[in-house]
């Protein structure tokens, strides 16, 4: 052991050695670094345009896996101002971190590249002498764009095992002084990782850009009608009343992750709601903390409309319209209605981070109503927020399940309100403890307070169903009739997931019934109360909790099954799971004794009262993602043999595919394959393979794109799908699946790779021009 720690200390000193040499040598070819060199953009000269020549090449060739918080390096490409901060070695996504570490949210946490030096990031730019030649030898970014045209990927269907794909992996982030070593050592790492080079017109453009200095022009001016709304909206969101503040603030910690946009801007402008210490008019100068509720320290925010800056990805953007009606509609909610505001909430963190307590004053109905408008955005929140990357976050929900929600009436809501106000030290949530909390204390008395708020949540709902009505369809939120929200599907994809409007896909295993506290919850929990920079206790306890959701929301759904029918059904659901586990899904901790009021007429009561609901909600359904709805009836019965496929033979199968249909002369049509993987249960932490029953895999098939995160890209002619179903069918080893992705799959060593990748990105963003973005490819297969 010794030996190897002495060799180990050796080879670490022999390489800071060779970094100090290139260094030395660098410094005397081109000069010292200045930190500040890209503080502020080189001026455009003539002949290249970020905006029309560069910004197109990095969206669809690095964006696709360098964006968000899983981007490698946190190296982000989506804006000038994340190229010109460059690199870091830290992890964002750190499940075994003791301590919280310090957020580096690009445009929050520092705006400067020089700030960024400060905080640990290394450049990808040349900071030395701006001289052409330098600009080249002297940057990381076009080091890594070079050395794979160098060195093109190996001409074989996979690649090897030296390339590693997992999330998980060693992270491989060189600096520019390090790069030679880099270079020997892996001459096949070149950038796209993994992935065909580029073509070599976009490699000039790309390589004349970081030459002349990577200039860069800044955002161009927004419309005037657009500027004219932000003022408009700016001014409603900072009223001076202490009614108009509560609600504002209100509003912005449920919004802070929104790409909010006007209805009426046909450019579709984004824009994040920020905290500024000063109001509109005057410059915004941000609110810097790590949650939407944190002590701002100053007398007074004011919320503003911050214009978004990155390029917009699929996997982070969630989309919320403004206009005239939302701009009623709040109004109407929130500020007509007659009560009073004494004084603002506290933001000390056990008041701030309870919204039952913050928001006491806010009427129940108004508050379960503005997130039931847009309960698919609510939803999306923990699907598409930070806590949405990883197993562990994830493993908590099952892999296809639907989502409905009780409907929201004046009387009931009133009552729900006071319970709640009763209840509410015992709703408290983790984030109370800060980013770095424990985790076996703190557990037991959260679980402790879950268990006598299922007691008493049990006896308020006993009571309130027998004097009022018992669980019946017009319990079940309709949408008014218009609203598409009121039904949603949520898909998990291992370590992503994806939520739609819709009921999507076959009957699911177990569905969620969601009330006002559990969707605030959830929010809180999973979104405004979530740092992802938390330490491994925070994260813990955060997954934890979220068990409390499920399990609630489950309890929810069965209350409207016959009452001899729900432990059986329960038990199903919880197959292996301990007695103390179901007892908080349907037992003695959360219990309703009373008989549903919905009168069943068969033996299969689960499914039937599915088909009563999709019954209920026909009005409203959102019918995108059915293959109801394909007007080829033949090639609509083909895909439904893709959907029936089931059992052992999926799990071979990879859990996300889009699947493009070549029919000439029409055009490619796009489809998604969602393999829902079979459960015993899902309560279990860290142990999901044990708990996997293969026998119980299903596949969803929809028209169109559903997820961020494809696993891989199949591509075949119209006349193949059968023979797609039966080589599915028959998958019975790794070996069958290579020879099922000889045939069909568009590999990423495939040399027309990105030529089909525009494709497929072009239909996708053509589909949905305002809901849709880049997507992701940091989750490819190779096989």
């Amino acid at each position: 052991m010794r030996i190897k720690k002495a060799s180990l200390l050796l080879w670490i000193a022999l390489l800071s050695g060779c970094a100090a040499l290139t260094r030395h040598t660098l410094d005397e070819q081109f000069g010292r670094p200045d930190p500040a060199r890209f503080d502020t953009p080189r001026a455009p000269g003539s002949g290249i345009s970020y905006r029309a020549d560069v910004q197109p090449i990095l969206e669809r060739r690095c964006v696709v896996c360098h964006a968000c918080y899983d981007a490698p390096c946190q190296l982000k490409l989506g804006a000038w101002e994340g190229i010109a901060r460059g690199a870091s070695r830290e992890l964002v996504y750190d499940g075994e971190r003791i301590g919280e570490a310090p957020p580096s949210r690009l445009f929050t946490d520092a705006q400067k590249a020089s700030e960024w030096r400060s905080k640990g990031f290394f450049p990808v730019l040349n900071e030395r002498e701006q001289a052409p030649a330098a600009n080249l030898a002297a940057s990381v970014m076009y080091r890594a764009l070079q050395l794979k045209q160098s060195h093109p990927l190996p001409e074989t269907a996979i690649l090897p095992g030296t390339f590693d794909f997992s999330l998980d992996r060693e992270q491989q982030c060189p600096r520019i002084e390090e790069y030679d070593t880099f270079e020997r050592k892996n001459p096949l790492w070149g950038m796209p990782f993994g992935l065909p080079g580029l073509s070599s017109a976009e490699f000039g453009m790309l390589s004349r850009w970081l030459e002349s200095g990577a200039p860069f022009a800044g955002l161009p001016p927004l419309p005037v009608q657009v500027d004219k709304q932000v003022g408009e909206w700016e001014a409603f969101l900072n009223g001076n009343s202490l009614k108009q503040r509560l609600v504002s603030r209100y509003i912005f910690e449920h919004l802070f992750l929104a790409h909010l946009y006007f209805d009426s801007d046909p450019q579709h402008h984004f824009f994040r709601l920020v905290r500024s210490s000063t109001p509109p008019g005057q410059p915004i100068d941000l609110v810097v903390s790590r949650r939407p509720y944190d002590d701002p320290g100053v007398e007074r925010v004011y919320y503003r409309l911050q214009r978004e800056q990155e390029v917009v990805v699929d996997k982070t953007h969630m989309p919320y319209a403004l206009g005239q009606k939302r701009m009623a509609r709040w109004r109407d909610l929130f500020l007509k209605q007659d009560y009073v505001v004494d004084q603002l909430p506290s933001y000390a963190l056990e008041i701030s981070s309870n919204p039952f307590i913050a928001f006491r004053a806010l009427p129940v109905e108004a508050r379960y109503q503005f997130m039931l408008d847009e309960a698919e955005f609510t939803i999306m929140g923990f699907i598409k927020g930070p806590v949405c990357r990883g197993q562990v976050a994830l493993n908590v929900i099952e892999d296809q399940f639907w989502v409905f929600f009780q409907a929201n009436t004046d009387h009931e809501e009133e009552q729900i309100g006071r319970f709640l106000e009763r209840e509410a030290s015992l709703l408290q949530l983790p984030a109370e403890l800060g980013s770095d909390a424990g985790i076996i204390g703190p557990w037991r008395e959260y679980a402790k307070r879950e268990a006598r708020y299922l007691q008493d949540k049990s006896d308020f709902l006993t009571r309130l169903a027998l004097t009022r009505n018992p669980p019946q369809l017009a319990s079940i939120w309709n949408g008014e009739g218009h609203n598409p929200n009121a039904a949603l599907t949520v898909f998990r994809h291992f370590d992503s997931a994806s939520v739609v409007k819709g009921l999507v896909g076959d009957p699911p295993k177990t569905a969620w019934v969601i009330g006002y506290a559990l969707l605030e919850r959830i929010h809180y929990l999973l979104v405004a109360g979530f740092d992802v920079y938390g330490n491994v206790g925070h994260q813990l306890l955060t997954r934890l909790y979220m068990d409390f959701m499920r399990m609630e929301s489950e309890f929810n759904f069965l209350a409207y099954l016959p009452l001899d029918r729900r432990l059986a059904l329960r038990d199903h659901w919880y197959r292996g799971a301990s007695q103390e586990v179901k007892d908080h899904v349907y037992g003695k901790l959360a219990r309703f004794d009373v008989e549903t009021g919905i009168h069943f007429r068969t033996e299969e009561p689960q499914q039937e009262l599915y088909a009563l609901l999709k019954q209920h909600l026909a009005p409203v359904l959102n019918r995108r993602y059915e293959l109801a709805t394909v007007a080829d009836a033949a090639l609509q019965a083909d895909l439904a043999l893709l959907a029936r496929l089931r059992g052992e033979a999926l799990s071979w199968l990879p859990e996300l595919v889009y699947l493009r249909v070549d029919n000439p002369p029409l055009l490619p049509r796009y489809f998604t394959l969602l393999r829902n993987t079979g459960h015993s249960n899902v309560s279990s932490l860290l142990q999901e393979g044990r708990e996997l029953l293969p026998a119980e895999n299903t596949l969803t098939v929809a028209p169109g794109f559903i997820g961020a995160y494809p696993n891989a890209l199949y591509r075949l002619q119209r006349e193949e799908i059968r023979s797609l179903a039966k080589a599915i069918g028959e998958l019975s080893s790794e070996g069958d699946y290579r020879v099922l992705a000889d045939r069909f799959s568009v590999r990423r060593t495939d040399p027309r790779f990105w030529q089909y990748s525009d494709e497929l990105q072009d239909a996708h963003l053509k589909l949905a021009p305002v809901t849709a973005g880049l997507l992701d490819y940091n989750r490819l297969e190779n096989r």
